[in-house]
């Protein structure tokens, strides 16, 4: 008897979605389809299942026999493809003895020491973080390496090796940075993470709303905009939400701000008329960076509301509540989401509880009035 793999299922407005512990992935199915899993799971044979199926649905039994083997090949295939990443552990790489870059940043009451072998690594995190640098310290509370070594990017953390990414993963680089950070600001595990979210998170003092979009919808413009209005921003484009609170934690990064947000930002920001421009050519985009208006990166705070926010020139607001399934399914792909079952199910809780809206507007005060509704819970 095959080994059935585990699964978690959520009924969700008039879907079901589906966890696979194998492969830590998410599926929006219809209640049928699930149905099936779940009967199948249970060692129920196809013939029984197919059989109540065409009784069911009044369909010819050859049909659903069909349905439900294609079904069971699609869930239980077996993987073929092969990891393309070449097995090593390193051993043979060695740190630099010596560094073009050390940098210091003080997040809260910890002092983190960032080596960088190069101008290139450099470029890959301290813009970000500059607003946090500190002069050299001699309390310095973790180490963190960075190194190019045969084209891959080496990353350390005190004497611990964390991992290494060649420069097509870059990406992946720069989460896992992120992840250590928080870990230490925050004194958490990436175990204790529920996941984080491709998102901008902005607070009222009280609770968190996290701003969701494709890139250059506008999320961290709104931000911008509610974090010079008396709102404060939790974080941008990393944003943390713990395994036992549900909370959206504080991350310390800069805004990024685009080009074409600057004639919109200038009278609330005047300090980004001469702010250093950053070319990312793999996501072909200029930004220059805002400091964030939190003072306290241990700040954590819970969320109900998901705004999916877009930016159009010339729109009339448009602020409405959209469906869960169609917000999980915006939601998941960009998400970091934990592969362990008891988060996997705190995570699918925790999400039907949210409200979700679809906010499209072109006149920023009738935005940030928008949100300020929301907050207080009057649409």
């Amino acid at each position: 008897m095959k080994k059935q793999p585990h699964f978690l299922y959520k009924a969700v407005e008039d879907k079901t979605i589906v966890w696979f512990e194998n492969n830590n992935e998410y599926l929006v199915l219809e209640n049928t389809t699930a149905d099936i899993l779940k009967r199948l799971s249970k060692g129920i044979t196809v013939k029984e299942i197919a059989t109540a199926l065409a009784k069911k649905l009044t369909v010819p039994l050859d049909k659903t026999i069909d349905f439900v083997l294609d079904l069971e090949r699609k869930i239980y295939a077996p993987k073929t493809s092969i990891d393309s990443k070449v097995v090593n552990d390193y051993r043979d790489v060695k740190k630099p003895k010596l560094f073009e870059f050390t940098k210091y940043y003080k997040i809260n009451n910890l002092v983190f020491k960032v080596e960088f072998s190069s101008e290139y690594e450099l470029y890959l995190v301290h813009p970000k973080f500059a607003h946090l640098e500190v002069e050299n310290s001699n309390n310095t509370s973790f180490t963190f390496t960075v190194f190019l070594n045969n084209n891959y990017v080496f990353f350390y953390v005190d004497k611990n090796f964390i991992g290494a990414w060649s420069k097509k993963e870059i990406h992946f680089f720069q989460g896992k940075f992120s992840m250590e950070l928080i870990q230490k600001i925050h004194k958490k595990e990436e175990s204790e993470w529920l996941g984080v979210f491709h998102a901008s998170a902005v607070s009222n003092g009280k609770k968190s709303i996290l701003f969701l979009g494709d890139s250059g919808n506008g999320k961290s413009t709104s931000l911008a905009l509610l974090q010079g209005n008396g709102f404060t921003c939790l974080a941008d484009d990393f944003v943390p939400i713990d395994a036992t609170k549900k909370d959206v934690y504080s991350f310390p990064a800069s805004i990024s701000i685009k080009k074409n947000s600057l004639d919109a930002l200038l009278p609330l920001y005047p300090e980004l008329e001469n702010s250093a421009e950053y070319h990312f050519k793999r996501l072909n985009k200029i930004v220059r960076y805002l400091k964030p208006n939190n003072n306290n990166f241990s700040s954590h705070l819970p969320c109900k509301d998901l705004v999916f926010i877009k930016y159009e020139k010339d729109a009339d607001l448009i602020c409405k509540k959209i469906s869960k399934i169609d917000a999980f399914q915006q939601l998941v792909p960009d998400s970091w989401l934990s592969p362990l079952k008891e988060n996997s199910e705190v995570f699918l809780e925790w999400f039907t509880t949210l409200n979700c809206y679809q906010i499209t507007y072109s006149e920023n005060k009738k935005m940030i009035s928008t949100v300020s509704q929301i907050f207080n819970n009057e649409l």
